[in-house]
């Protein structure tokens, strides 16, 4: 891919936000991350659908990002092209006992929405930082709940441009993964089946779950959330970095936090490299005392 494509990446995004040589460290929770050839901000869905038939019409194959949660970008410019949601792609409805959301939509505005509609189900979700896009996509959960425990449906853009709905079992959803991880389907939106419940009950079910979160997790300084997935063998992969005598190793401006140890985060100044050294040094040092192979939560973009 070279650079003579942005100007026909230009032309046929005419009226769509586009920016050249964006800073990814201003779009991801991490602060890290360096130029990216150019970020389109869609602001409705067909601004979206657009923007996906214009970059594989040139064959650029997008990433398509939310928040920014769950990534590790490399510091180095890159010949990337990005989409990422806007507000403005965070359309919530609610009918009967079903609320559907638009991809852009944060976890957080679903969780109200429901809580405002006496729906219970969706509480788990209140804190996860991410967008309902982000969080289809890894199945993302919490304090017991996932997302494929409780869609019902996933609206997506097949490679032909085509709009389709899934059903939740066609998504193949499993602990932190989807059929979207393997298909090359860009997620729209998505339908929750929820049950009705008392308003109040909700609320404080969500208020518990936000002051253990602040509790017991870094929510002060940057990271990507979870850096590992939990092991098959059932143990959380915090306390196998805890025993293995990890909390508080440091590379650089990144460190397994001292006050959760199944997070990595960005003390200040922190490069891909010092991330990514702490993991591989987090990785390979609990395999060596306990036999098990962590595996990263987080998406590494190189």
């Amino acid at each position: 891919m070279t650079s003579n494509i942005l100007p026909h990446l230009k032309t046929a995004l005419a009226g769509i936000e586009l920016r050249e040589n964006e800073p990814m460290r201003e779009h991801t929770s991490f602060k890290i991350g360096g130029a990216v050839a150019a970020m389109v901000l869609p602001r409705s869905e067909s601004e979206f659908i657009r923007a996906l038939a214009a970059m594989r019409g040139l064959e650029i194959a997008p990433l398509v990002i939310g928040r920014g949660t769950n990534l590790l970008v490399s510091d180095a410019p890159r010949d990337v092209y990005v989409i990422k949601t806007t507000p403005e792609l965070s359309a919530v409805t609610v009918d009967g006992n079903a609320l559907t959301s638009a991809c852009g939509a944060p976890l957080s505005l679903v969780a109200t929405a429901a809580r405002d509609a006496s729906l219970a189900g969706f509480e788990f979700a209140h804190g996860i930082p991410g967008t309902v896009g982000g969080a289809a996509y890894m199945n993302a959960g919490a304090y017991g709940g996932e997302i494929g425990a409780v869609a019902t449906s996933i609206r997506a853009l097949t490679v032909g441009g085509e709009v389709c709905e899934l059903s939740a079992s066609e998504c193949d959803f499993s602990y932190r993964h989807s059929a979207f991880q393997n298909a090359e389907l860009v997620i729209l939106g998505a339908t929750f089946k929820l049950k009705r419940g008392d308003r109040d009950e909700i609320a404080e079910t969500m208020r518990d779950y936000a002051e253990r979160r602040r509790s017991s997790q870094p929510l002060d300084l940057p990271s990507a959330g979870s850096a590992f997935k939990r092991p098959e063998t059932g143990v959380y992969a915090a306390k196998l970095i805890d025993e293995s005598g990890l909390r508080g190793f440091r590379v650089g401006g990144a460190a397994v936090s001292e006050k959760h140890t199944g997070f990595v985060v960005n003390l200040g100044g922190a490069t891909y490299d010092d991330v990514r050294r702490v993991l591989d040094h987090v990785r390979d040092t609990v395999y060596k005392h306990t036999g098990v192979q962590l595996v990263p939560e987080i998406k590494i973009i190189e």
